[in-house]
């Protein structure tokens, strides 16, 4: 079956709306101060060395500042993380204001603290596309926060424009 272009753009939307994904929030600072956005496209790429990529809009002016930046710290959210990957996704939000707890590494990038399980990275190519850009990062140092006795309930995933977590407890606990 031929499908023409608006209708395969269609259906690309409708299967990954369908299509959950883990969240992720990326911070760096080019130099005119700490910037902050939410990916849903962060996938592994290779253990040795650990490499990893994500997407950003060429609509979002914080993706045109942090491809300015050499590198960036990927903090991998849980379902308790969901309020800052919420601000991290609002348009002209303040991602660093004097209610968000955050510090700077030694290195310099912008680290938020509540988040266990982060990846400082360095920027190793993009790849410019149509209406996004294609960033692979190194990673650099981090910690891995412990995982809970269930880690899926704890998990962030995106799916159909809406936050869940990965495994609803049911009314028994279960």
């Amino acid at each position: 079956m031929n499908i023409d272009s608006q209708s395969l753009s269609d259906a690309f939307r409708q299967a990954f709306r369908c299509h959950p994904a883990g969240v992720a929030i990326v911070t760096a600072d080019p130099g005119e101060g700490p910037v902050a956005l939410t990916v849903s496209s962060l996938i592994s790429v290779s253990a040795e060395p650990p490499l990893v990529a994500f997407s950003l809009s060429q609509r979002s002016s914080t993706a045109t500042a942090l491809l300015r930046a050499e590198t960036v710290v990927i903090h991998l959210a849980r379902f308790a993380d969901l309020e800052l990957a919420q601000l991290a996704a609002t348009s002209g939000a303040d991602r660093f204001g004097p209610d968000v707890q955050w510090q700077r590494l030694p290195t310099g990038e912008p680290r938020y603290t509540e988040i266990g399980t982060w990846f400082r990275a360095r920027l190793r190519g993009t790849l410019p596309l149509e209406d996004a850009t294609l960033v692979a990062a190194e990673l650099l140092e981090g910690e891995v926060a412990e995982p809970g006795d269930t880690p899926e309930r704890d998990s962030l995933v995106y799916l159909d424009r809406r936050w869940h977590r990965l495994r609803d407890d049911d009314e028994n606990g279960n």
